[in-house]
């Protein structure tokens, strides 16, 4: 299976401002999930300074449309993002 890879560069204090878009966040994760469209999503921790989001099959659209609606985006949290597409050898 094909993969798409969204990766968020976030800002150094990420942990304490994301709670007033978390709740609007993660609903929208949610429903992506829902639809079949994103696999998994998480921040790296250690430091807590980007995220990995990532999609079903070979077209970044997806994965843009919903960096593009992110509240976390919208909200000046993550202060950059890009898609890249996987090519997953084991697992999936």
């Amino acid at each position: 299976m094909a993969y798409v890879l969204l990766e968020y560069q976030l800002v150094s204090d990420y942990l304490e401002r994301r709670g007033e878009f978390r709740e609007r966040h993660l609903a929208l994760a949610k429903a992506s999930a829902e639809r079949g469209e994103m696999a998994l999503a998480g921040a790296l921790a250690d430091p807590a300074d980007r995220a990995l989001l990532v999609f079903n099959g070979d077209d970044a659209s997806v994965a843009e449309r919903f960096a593009e609606a992110d509240p976390y985006v919208k909200g000046g949290i993550v202060t950059s993002w890009a898609t890249r597409p996987w090519n997953v050898v084991v697992g999936g």
